[in-house]
């Protein structure tokens, strides 16, 4: 499903929300308006074929069904005034909300770097770090990393985030992302990812004897599921990875750079696989 910024109709977004959801599992049009809060079985349904509008409080309700959130659910509130607003100067006045929005929050796909950005942490940690500390020595950016690294390192890494259009330049040590993130084309991504995947579940196992308990939040759950309710986990996973996204990009600047993992695997093969 394509990032809400990239719609110019929230029907067409809630119609593809509801498609997606409803590839993996056995969610209905019953199912999202209960979650919406509506009585109305299809009353979401007449809203995407256009045969009914939502109020400002049904808005709230869909996004939330939908678990938007930050500048999602901005964008999203914007998208239901464009498209419902009966005046030219209301329409234009939504549009512009939803432009600038896009803009601020626009996803850069790479491709042909994509090997090279995902080859080391460096390149994701120092595009975060860079960017919220103008004016910081790479020696500076160095000590900040609990992962060991040197000012050359930095100076490398910050050299090659420039030269791939990641970061700009905008005076002596003093950067700006050129997107707020970075996501790599379905062509480059499995491969691309794997290296970062295997570097960052290493720093996540030390960290559980490293960082205090404080500073990090690591959890697990052994589960025995089906295959149809492991895809609908994986929907739910890539839903609140969107929404975290969300939250973190709606504030401006940063305290500390932070990794998560979303991880769920097997333990076992599957049970069809042993021969009586």
């Amino acid at each position: 499903m394509k990032p809400i910024i990239e719609y110019e109709s929230y029907r067409a977004y809630m119609q593809d929300f509801y498609d997606q959801r409803k590839r993996c599992s056995a969610f209905s049009w019953r199912e999202f308006s209960r979650l919406a809060g509506f009585s109305s079985p299809i009353y979401l349904k007449l809203v995407c074929e256009g045969k009914s509008n939502l109020s400002q409080i049904g808005v709230e309700r869909v996004a939330v069904a939908m678990g938007l959130a930050g500048y999602e659910l901005v964008y999203f509130r914007s998208l239901v005034a464009f498209d419902q607003a009966k005046k030219d100067a209301d329409k234009k006045r939504a549009y512009e909300g939803m432009m600038e929005i896009a803009n601020a929050h626009k996803v850069r796909v790479l491709d042909s770097v994509a090997f090279a950005f995902y080859e080391s942490w460096r390149n994701s940690v120092l595009r975060e770090l860079a960017a919220n500390m103008p004016g910081a020595k790479p020696s500076d950016l160095a000590h900040l990393c609990y992962q060991k690294i040197s000012a050359e390192d930095v100076k490398d890494t910050l050299a090659f985030l420039v030269k791939a259009g990641l970061l700009k330049k905008t005076g002596e040590n003093s950067y700006e992302q050129s997107e707020k993130s970075v996501r790599a084309s379905g062509e480059a991504m499995p491969v691309a990812v794997r290296a970062m995947h295997r570097q960052m579940a290493e720093f996540a196992m030390k960290a559980v004897d490293e960082i205090p308990p404080t500073e990090r939040n690591i959890t697990g759950v052994t589960l025995g599921l089906t295959g149809r309710a492991y895809q609908r986990i994986v929907t739910e996973l890539d839903s609140f990875r969107r929404k975290i996204i969300a939250i973190a990009t709606e504030d401006d600047g940063m305290d500390q750079v932070y990794r998560l993992n979303l991880q769920l695997f097997p333990l076992t093969r599957n049970k069809r696989e042993v021969v009586r």
